[in-house]
């Protein structure tokens, strides 16, 4: 059952964080965009309010709560109502599919690595940024999950963990980037992007079909 209480009580708190870590947040997108391939038909899945599908040029979206769909629609993103275990839509459908944020809320990585792996065409692309649950920022929000209304029902994982269900679900030809190099207190500009993935807190992995 997604995981969408959270964001249907406490919509104002989730977007409130975003201007209150406008830093944070641009570094993430920052880091997305670095990898994110030319596309001509994107999706999000767990779009959430579109603070990532807007700015990234997304237009598609697909979340499980209609509150998040509701602020999404407003920013211009066109969303669907639906889970990462099962996708509404055909086989071969998207050039590329983006995950932000969204791999510690899912009920079931495997089957929903499975289902991105099929909507995507031959060749297309899987961008998924997460927290690493063995980086800094990640063993804080772990330490602390019982006082976030968000990540007490969050399961993290590592980037090791997360590649090896990239690659049961088919998924090959992985490009790392990573940022959030400081404890989110302490960012007070946009912080650097670089390649890999073992000191930042914020991954992005693209994978291709």
């Amino acid at each position: 059952m997604a995981r969408i209480g959270p964001f249907e009580k406490y919509t104002e708190k989730y977007e409130k964080w975003f201007e209150e870590n406008k830093c944070v947040y641009k570094s993430e997108v920052s880091a997305i965009r670095e990898i994110l391939p030319d596309f001509k038909n994107g999706i999000e899945i767990g779009v959430g309010s579109g603070r990532f599908a807007k700015p990234l040029g997304i237009k598609n979206g697909i979340d499980p709560s209609s509150k998040m769909r509701e602020i999404a629609e407003s920013r211009g993103i066109k969303t669907f109502d639906g889970a990462a275990e099962d996708l509404p839509f055909k086989d071969n459908v998207y050039d590329t599919v983006l995950m932000v944020t969204t791999l510690c809320f899912l009920d079931d990585v495997d089957t929903a690595f499975r289902e991105i792996h099929r909507v995507l065409k031959p060749g297309g692309f899987f961008v998924n940024g997460f927290v690493n649950s063995e980086s800094k920022v990640g063993k804080i929000y772990q330490k602390y999950r019982n006082k976030s209304v968000f990540y007490r029902v969050a399961n993290f994982f590592s980037v090791k963990e997360t590649l090896f269900y990239l690659k049961k679900a088919g998924f090959k030809n992985f490009i790392f980037v990573q940022t959030i190099f400081n404890t989110l207190d302490k960012i007070k500009k946009e912080e650097p992007i670089r390649n890999g993935y073992s000191e930042g807190s914020f991954v992005v992995i693209r994978s291709q079909k």
